[in-house]
């Protein structure tokens, strides 16, 4: 074979392999700990604020005092909804569907309005305009799709409040109590990035393309729309519903286990020891006095016995989904809003990546092994 069409044949799923260099934080599956940029992420998730965390993936460090009020004011002026906007996302409601799928096209619309342009064809400036706007725009549309689907009017809060508590105004309509922003805004910090997971590496795959923001991020919410990814908190709840009483946790979990069912909120591809994202919202249930707490963890005591009865030689852990369905649930958002809630921070990963991946210039593009059937056979005639 020449340099030219040899071909390197790697792991299913391309696990472990290495696809690109990055700057903006990795995950430490032996230590279990994950990091954005030079700051531990659970460190970061108990001490800043979302805007803060955000300001540090996009300009690479921490904001000073006047840096953060600048910052927040640029976002509370971006998730701002535009008035050309209430037609179609009327009619994107309408239709129906799950919430991620509506988010998707309304996501399409606002950029289109926007008037987005490719990456391809834009100056920095440009680029990181359009990251900042359509990612603050995110939980906006997220909020004004669930109201609408109620036949409520969509509201949008004003300038002095956060993000986080911004995101639940617009659900409710009422501002949120200080507790459950900070908990939520935990959870959000927490769930930013993590390595090159499913919707971070689809979105810069796109972004390779040099398509326009809103595509990249659309691309993103349908990866995260798949169960193994972002639908997976609201499941974890589903696992509780079906167990039910605790005391049959074990039995119901090597039931399942025997079925070869999957059970949401355990094992992950990458950490070797406890989720870290897993540990901080265990915490933050128990600060809420989440009703489900006791119970939960009953269950996965359970789990985890059952999980190492019947796969001895792995190592299977809590991960994130699991407290993080209690937490939610606790907060008061309903489980539809689980996904889109997940988008509302991992957005915030994915603008990063792509400014960073728009750097490269370089289209992803990776080769498949054919298997099929003994290529060039003679074409029938009819």
């Amino acid at each position: 074979m020449t340099a030219a069409t040899s071909t390197l044949v790697v792991p299913p799923g391309l696990r472990g392999v290495v696809v690109t260099d990055t700057a903006i934080g990795d995950v430490r599956g032996e230590e279990g700990r994950y990091h954005y940029r030079q700051y531990d992420a659970v460190r970061l998730a108990e001490a800043r604020s979302f805007e803060d965390v955000w300001f540090l993936l996009r300009e690479g460090r921490l904001p000073d005092g006047a840096e953060q009020a600048a910052f927040a004011a640029t976002v509370a002026r971006a998730r701002r909804l535009d008035p050309a906007l209430a037609v179609p996302l009327a009619a994107i409601a309408e239709a129906g569907g799950p919430l991620l799928d509506q988010l998707r096209s309304a996501l399409s619309v606002a950029g289109a309005r926007r008037g987005c342009r490719p990456l391809l064809d834009v100056d920095d400036e440009t680029a990181r305009d359009d990251t900042l706007a359509l990612t603050a725009l995110v939980p906006t549309l997220a909020a004004a799709l669930y109201r609408l689907g109620r036949d409520q009017e969509p509201v949008v809060a004003g300038p002095s409040l956060g993000t986080v508590a911004a995101y639940l105004h617009n659900i409710t309509g009422e501002d949120p109590g200080p507790g459950t922003v900070r908990a939520l805004e935990q959870y959000l910090i927490a769930t930013i990035d993590h390595g090159f997971n499913a919707s971070t590496f689809t979105a810069r795959v796109v972004a390779s393309t040099g398509a326009d923001v809103a595509a990249c991020l659309v691309a993103g919410l349908a990866a995260l729309s798949g169960p193994l990814h972002g639908g997976a908190p609201s499941r974890a709840l589903e696992l509780l519903d079906e167990v039910g009483d605790p005391a049959r946790a074990g039995e119901a979990a090597a039931a399942m286990l025997e079925r070869g069912e999957r059970l949401m909120g355990f094992g992950h591809a990458v950490y070797r020891t406890d989720d870290p994202r897993s540990r901080l919202l265990h915490q933050v249930a128990a600060a809420l006095g989440a009703e489900r707490l006791v119970a939960a963890e009953q269950v996965e005591a359970a789990v985890l016995a059952a999980l190492r009865r019947a796969k001895p030689d792995q190592r299977l852990a809590t991960n994130v989904e699991f407290y993080a369905g209690v937490v939610l649930e606790a907060i008061g958002l309903p489980a539809e809003l689980f996904t889109a809630t997940f988008a509302v921070s991992r957005a915030v990963g994915w603008s990063a990546h792509l400014l960073e991946q728009r750097g490269e210039g370089r289209i992803v593009r990776p080769a498949a092994r054919y298997i099929g059937p003994e290529p060039f056979a003679d074409v029938p005639s009819v």
